[in-house]
């Protein structure tokens, strides 16, 4: 985690691989069982190794009666039109669908827990 100092305040800033591990602690500490799909380095760049469309969410978790799927942005990240598909044909099917950043950390905990 990296601080950034300016003349009045300091702000953390948590990379995607951090943010990533603090939602995976979670699942953890809190019983869910979870699949997280990892990008690999390729010759022709990054690459998610899935067949199916583009765009699938990076986090889907169970635990009970309770599906929770979550892509993780960074605060100023944005969805993709594919991701934006995603969310909206599994949030339709019932589940539930977030898109999770940094910054909602202690309200990810709370939602989590329950």
């Amino acid at each position: 985690m990296g601080i950034s100092k300016s003349p009045t305040n300091y702000k953390y800033h948590t990379t995607e691989k951090e943010f990533g591990q603090q939602i995976e602690d979670l699942l953890n500490l809190f019983g869910w069982r979870w699949c997280h799909f990892r990008p690999a380095r390729t010759e022709q760049g990054w690459r998610t190794a899935i067949s199916g469309y583009q765009g699938f969410p990076d986090y889907v978790a169970v635990r009970g009666d309770r599906l929770v799927i979550a892509e993780l942005k960074s605060d100023k990240g944005k969805v993709s039109e594919h991701q934006q598909a995603w969310i909206e044909a599994l949030t339709q099917a019932g589940a539930e669908v977030y898109v999770w950043r940094p910054s909602q950390i202690e309200d990810i905990a709370r939602l989590l827990r329950i």
